[in-house]
């Protein structure tokens, strides 16, 4: 059972963007609530948040909390040689290790049985904001969850190279 779907961000990290299925029908819209927080919200198409993500205070921890704030996992980046890792914990249903190669814009999600969970891949050009294709194989992570962890590895990406842009100055 495949899901496939396609989401971006938007270039100033604020605003509103839709959620595509494989027909191009809109399925949900990703909220970037300020370009001063990363943010998101995961609504369906009349705008009802399914599920939430953002850092945690002072953390670089993404948290996934479902619509009554519940936090239902949690996601931070594992320190690897030549290849990114994210260790997402998805509370009471198991830990998913998410990694790509070095310099790869591909990402494969395994579940502690190194199954194959998910995989996606950031599909934008140089220029323009990032774009995501994501397909879901598994029934036991939601398709909106994995759309707020892969924002939640945008967002921990993006945080670091700005420390790291602006350690260099």
């Amino acid at each position: 059972m495949k899901k496939t779907v396609y989401f971006s961000d938007n270039f100033f990290s604020s605003g509103e963007t839709e959620i595509f299925d494989e027909d191009q029908k809109i399925i949900g819209k990703l909220d970037l609530r300020s370009a001063f927080s990363a943010a998101v919200d995961v609504n369906t198409p009349s705008g009802d948040i399914i599920v939430s993500g953002s850092f945690g205070f002072f953390s670089n921890k993404w948290f996934v909390k479902d619509h009554q704030e519940n936090e239902i996992g949690e996601l931070r980046e594992r320190f690897a040689f030549f290849k990114s890792i994210y260790e997402y914990k998805a509370h009471g249903r198991g830990i998913y290790r998410l990694e790509s190669p070095a310099f790869s814009r591909d990402y494969t999600l395994f579940d502690a049985n190194d199954e194959l969970v998910a995989e996606f891949k950031r599909i934008d050009s140089f220029f323009e904001s990032p774009a995501f294709q994501l397909s879901d194989y598994t029934p036991d992570l939601d398709t909106e969850e994995l759309v707020a962890v892969v924002m939640g590895m945008n967002a921990i990406e993006k945080r670091r190279r700005s420390q790291n842009g602006s350690a260099a100055t």
